[in-house]
Parts: C-alpha cells; sequence; structure tokens
C-alpha cells in the first residue's frame, strides 16, 4: 500500500514510544526497528526524492528501511548508480532482489538483509529513508558519525529532529528533506 503519511494518531503514538524507550535505554535500536511499519513510497515521491538529493552516474545510493527496493532500483534505472537497500525483513530482501532482476539493474544494486543500526554506510553518497521520527532520532548519530561530508541525506514525510533542512519540497501532500554532511 503506497502512502506518505501514516495517520496522525498512529504515527504520534508508534514514534513516541519508539523514541522514548530508545531514548530511556529500555530497548535497543534494533529491537525498535523490528516494529516499523512497511508503508511502500510512491513512484512520484521517489522521483522527486532521487532529484532532490541530486543523484547521478557515480553515486551509491542507501536506502535504509529499503522494503520492496523501489528506490535504489529506480536510482540504478534511472541514474546508472549503485545502490544497496537494506532491510530488517527477509521476505522484503526477497522481494527486492526480485524486482531488481525484473528491472534489469541486478549488476548495479545489492540489498542486505540486516539491521539498519548494524549497517556499515560508510561507502554512501545518498542515504534515502522513510522511517518514523523516533528510529530517525536514534540514528542520527550513526549518521554523523559514519558519512562522509558531502554525503546527502533524504528523508520522506518526517524530518530528523534537531536537525534544519537545507532543502524541503513537497509532492502530493509528501514532504521530502534534504541534508548535506558538512565538513568536519
Amino acid at each position: 500500500m503506497p502512502g506518505c503519511i501514516l495517520p496522525a494518531s498512529a504515527a504520534a503514538v508508534a514514534a513516541g514510544l519508539v523514541l522514548a524507550m530508545g531514548l530511556a535505554g529500555a530497548v535497543e535500536p534494533k529491537l525498535a526497528v523490528i516494529n516499523a511499519p512497511y508503508v511502500t513510497t510512491p513512484q512520484d515521491v521517489i522521483d522527486r526524492m532521487l532529484a532532490l538529493a541530486g543523484v547521478g552516474k557515480n553515486d551509491t545510493v542507501y536506502d535504509l528501511g529499503c522494503g520492496d527496493g523501489r528506490i535504489v532500483i529506480s536510482a540504478a534505472t534511472r541514474y546508472g548508480a549503485r545502490g544497496v537497500g537494506i532491510d530488517i525483513d527477509p521476505r522484503r530482501i526477497r522481494e527486492a532482489v526480485e524486482n531488481a532482476r525484473k528491472a534489469g539493474v541486478s549488476h548495479l544494486v545489492e540489498f542486505r538483509e540486516q539491521d539498519l543500526f548494524d549497517a556499515d554506510i560508510r561507502d554512501a553518497t545518498v542515504v534515502t529513508v522513510y522511517l518514523l521520527p523516533g528510529l530517525q532520532a536514534a540514528m542520527r548519530p550513526m549518521l554523523e558519525r559514519e558519512l562522509r561530508p558531502g554525503t546527502r541525506i533524504v528523508s520522506h514525510s518526517f524530518p530528523f529532529p534537531g536537525w534544519k533542512p537545507e532543502r524541503e519540497t513537497a509532492i502530493q501532500g509528501c514532504r521530502i528533506f534534504r541534508w548535506t554532511v558538512p565538513s568536519r
């Protein structure tokens, strides 16, 4: 089911619980990820995300919580970019691998069944996410620590708490945010 925003009450409750439990140390971030809902991103939103990120042939796009792989597959088919999708759900990974095969881009993309908090994302030049705010808040230290200056981060629907986006756009009611990792 494609979507942009969870119903406000569900998003608020889920985000609040994940953030509160994660920050309080009640659960490890990886346990919170298992409870993240799977909601697909519409193709027009993907196209806008990739354009906002300025994806090109020399980029390596990482999609954290990749679901069926549509973002990295789109980056490969449209721009010739390499892509890595990471998801904890083995069903989604199998689906993503099959979708890449059907799109003819298996040579450009890979999918890893892995907790995104355990992922090595240092090779990314672009990172995309469509996760609840609590998960994004928990991810922020990892992104700050591992990503190189100049790496672009694009988020669908939710901003990263505490980060001011350098660019923001909307399409069909979906908000999209972009940041660039600054020089250290």
